[in-house]
C-alpha cells in the first residue's frame, strides 16, 4: 500500500505537457502542490527549454532541495523513461525529451505517459491510496488509462501499456483515430457523449428540446452543458449520461477480466456528473463482469486529485527516481527502492 515518510523533505517538480498548455508544480512528499506555473505550449523544438524555465522558476521558490523532475506527456514513452517515441498532439518521433531537459536543469528527469502519471498520483495520494491494485480510467476527449499492479506502475514491454481507449468493444464499429474500428473511446469518451447528443438532437428528438435551446443550437452542444442539465433533472441529459456510463462500465468489465483491480478510479471532466455517471458505470460493470457471482467486485470510485493528478504523480516519480528505476528494471537483490 502506498505511503510517504514524514521525515523526507525532498521536493519534486511535476510537469504536464499538453497540446495547448504546459503546467508545472512544486510538489511536497505528501503530494501537496506548493507552487505552480504554466505557459502556452510552444513549437516542439522549444518545449525542453520552456520546461527548464518553468522548473527554474519553481526551484527559486523551494524551501527544501528538489530531488528530481517528472514529466507527463501524451504518447508512447520508451522503456528508458526518457524518450517519447510518438506523441499524437506534438510533432515528436523518438524525441529524447528527458535527456534534453536533464542537461538543462542538471537534475534527474523521469518521463512518463500522462495518464500513467495521473494513475500514480491517484495511487499514491488520491482515490486509490488504500489499494495496491488500481485501474485509472480518464474520460476526456478520448479515454486514457493507467494501471497499478502490486504497487508498481504497469508499463509493458515497450512502454505502451494501458492505452485502454483502444480496447475494441464493437466489431466494425465507429472509426477511431488509431485506425481501428469500434474502440472504447469512440463510445465512452466526452467526445462520444457530445456526438451522441448532437446526433439525437439533430434527428428532431423532442426530448432534446431543452438541451438545444440552452446550447443555442445543435452544433453548440458541449459535454459540460449535458452534465449541468442532467444535474437539473432533464430526462434527455440524464439518459445520455446513463448510456455513457454503461459503455464505461462494460469496457471496465473487459479490462477487469485481465487486470483484476481492487479499485477502479474514474477521472476526467465527466467526473463532474458524479453519481449520475458512476451509478450506471457500476451497474454495467457488475452486469458484464465475467463470473461475477464467483469473484470479488472492484470498487468504482471518483478520482480525487482532478486535473492535478498528472503533476502530482509525475513529481513523485521524479522525486523518487530510485523507485522509478526499480519499476522499470525490476528489483534485483540488494537494489533499494525506498523513498
Amino acid at each position: 500500500m502506498s505511503s510517504t515518510h514524514d521525515h523526507d523533505t525532498r521536493l519534486g517538480v511535476g510537469v504536464d505537457i499538453g497540446g495547448t498548455k504546459i503546467a508545472a508544480g512544486l510538489v511536497g512528499p505528501d503530494g501537496t502542490i506548493l507552487a505552480s506555473v504554466s505557459e502556452p505550449t510552444p513549437d516542439a523544438d522549444a518545449i525542453a527549454g520552456l520546461v527548464a524555465d518553468l522548473v527554474g522558476r519553481l526551484r527559486a521558490q523551494a524551501q527544501h532541495p528538489v530531488a528530481g523532475i517528472g514529466v507527463g506527456a501524451a504518447g508512447f514513452v520508451a522503456a528508458d523513461r526518457s524518450t517519447v517515441t510518438f506523441a499524437p498532439n506534438i510533432d515528436w518521433r523518438d524525441e529524447p525529451l528527458g535527456e534534453r531537459i536533464a542537461q538543462l536543469v542538471e537534475l534527474p528527469v523521469v518521463v512518463e505517459n500522462d495518464a500513467n502519471a495521473a494513475a500514480w498520483g491517484e495511487y499514491r495520494f488520491g482515490a486509490g491510496a488504500d489499494s495496491d491494485d488500481l485501474l485509472l480510467v480518464t474520460i476526456g476527449t478520448g479515454v486514457g488509462g493507467g494501471v497499478i499492479q502490486d504497487g508498481d506502475l504497469m508499463r509493458g514491454g515497450f512502454g505502451a501499456a494501458a492505452e485502454i481507449g483502444h480496447l475494441r468493444l464493437v466489431r466494425d464499429g465507429r472509426l477511431c483515430g488509431c485506425g481501428q474500428h469500434g474502440c472504447f473511446e469512440k463510445y465512452a469518451s466526452g467526445s462520444a457523449l457530445v456526438a451522441e447528443a448532437r446526433e439525437r438532437a439533430a434527428s428532431d428528438d423532442p426530448a432534446a428540446a431543452a438541451l438545444v435551446a440552452r446550447a443555442g443550437g445543435v452544433a453548440k452542444i458541449k459535454g459540460p452543458l449535458v452534465t449541468d442539465l442532467a444535474q437539473e433533472g432533464d430526462p434527455f441529459a440524464v439518459d445520455l449520461l446513463r448510456d455513457l456510463g454503461a459503455w464505461i462500465g462494460e469496457g471496465c468489465a473487459s479490462l477487469a477480466a485481465v487486470l483484476d483491480p481492487s479499485v477502479i478510479v474514474i477521472g476526467g471532466g465527466v467526473g463532474a456528473a458524479a453519481d449520475l455517471l458512476l451509478d450506471p458505470v457500476r451497474e454495467a460493470f457488475e452486469e458484464h463482469l465475467p463470473a461475477r457471482f464467483h469473484r470479488r467486485v472492484a470498487e468504482v470510485r471518483l478520482a480525487t486529485l482532478g486535473n492535478d493528478a498528472g503533476i502530482v504523480g509525475a513529481a513523485d516519480l521524479g522525486r523518487s527516481a530510485r523507485r522509478a528505476t526499480a519499476q522499470r528494471v525490476g528489483s534485483a537483490p540488494g537494489s533499494g527502492t525506498e523513498d
